[in-house]
């Protein structure tokens, strides 16, 4: 078992990634923090149990188990902004979406933050890329769903109110069109929750770099706006509403493992 993940093959060519859900931090890592970045309020809190169905619908799982805090998991290994311009945080934060500091002195130095992308970002993204070539190898294709939530209002990082299912193709480029228009399809047949169609979430680099459709691999990325089924502190899980979510997460799934390239 790795230290920075948990896995699961399912039997279908749907894929989902939790890469923020992790809550761990190694003991050497963990001193330097402050007490604040210490209990990880940037977490993607209860994520994994909105989705606690998938694998008994064919799913494959990879879980990580370290905090963002330590590396994101989510970022290119190169580090480079996936969205010039605006306030990101990065492959190493050192600093809350709140704009806190993490560290209580100097954060990770380059030697520092390429041991930590060796050491827990490269097991990842292998265990991913695995489960992804297998599907690739069992069915001819794959569904990628990297499963994400974040804190409603964040104004360091966005303007207003995040609607509650933000979904992310990045620009159409990660997935075949039928896949994305399924998707909406069944957000606009709702009206319990808001959605938007690459907002603010595009995507990060999960979607991005193994979302390519002439290879076979349709990814998207679903950024739950937390008020949908939290509320404050944002760790407090609420069953009715999240029943209701995961209502509407069970018929999105259905879209991810029914899809075949080129059909309507």
């Amino acid at each position: 078992m790795s230290e920075c993940y948990h896995s699961a093959e399912g039997s279908s060519p749907f894929v989902i990634s939790f890469p923020h859900v992790g809550t761990g931090i190694p003991a050497e890592i963990a001193g330097t923090l402050t007490e604040a970045a210490r209990l990880v309020p940037d977490t993607d809190w209860h994520v994994e149990r909105l989705y606690d169905f998938a694998h008994g619908k064919g799913a494959s799982l990879v879980q990580a188990t370290l905090s963002r805090y330590v590396i994101d998991l989510n970022r290119p290994p190169d580090d480079a902004s996936l969205y010039p311009g605006q306030t990101t945080t990065g492959l190493c934060p050192t600093e809350t979406f709140d704009g806190l500091p993490l560290y209580r002195e100097e954060g990770p130095d380059v030697a520092e933050t390429e041991r930590r992308r060796r050491r827990y970002w490269q097991p990842y993204h292998d265990e991913l890329e695995r489960l992804l070539a297998r599907a690739v190898a069992m069915h001819g294709h794959a569904t990628l769903l990297d499963a994400h939530s974040i804190a409603s209002e964040v104004p360091r990082l966005f303007a207003g109110r995040l609607p509650d299912v933000n979904v992310g193709t990045f620009n159409g480029q990660s997935c075949a069109a039928s896949l994305s228009d399924g998707i909406v399809g069944v957000l606009r047949a709702q009206s319990r929750f808001t959605h938007v169609l690459n907002g603010r979430f595009k995507g990060g680099y999960i979607t991005r770099h193994y979302g390519r459709p002439l290879t076979g691999v349709h990814a998207v990325q679903l950024e739950l706006g937390q008020s949908a089924y939290l509320d404050p502190p944002l760790d407090t899980y609420l069953e009715a509403r999240a029943a209701e979510l995961k209502a509407l997460l069970a018929r999105l799934v259905d879209v991810f493992v029914r899809f075949v390239p080129g059909s309507r």
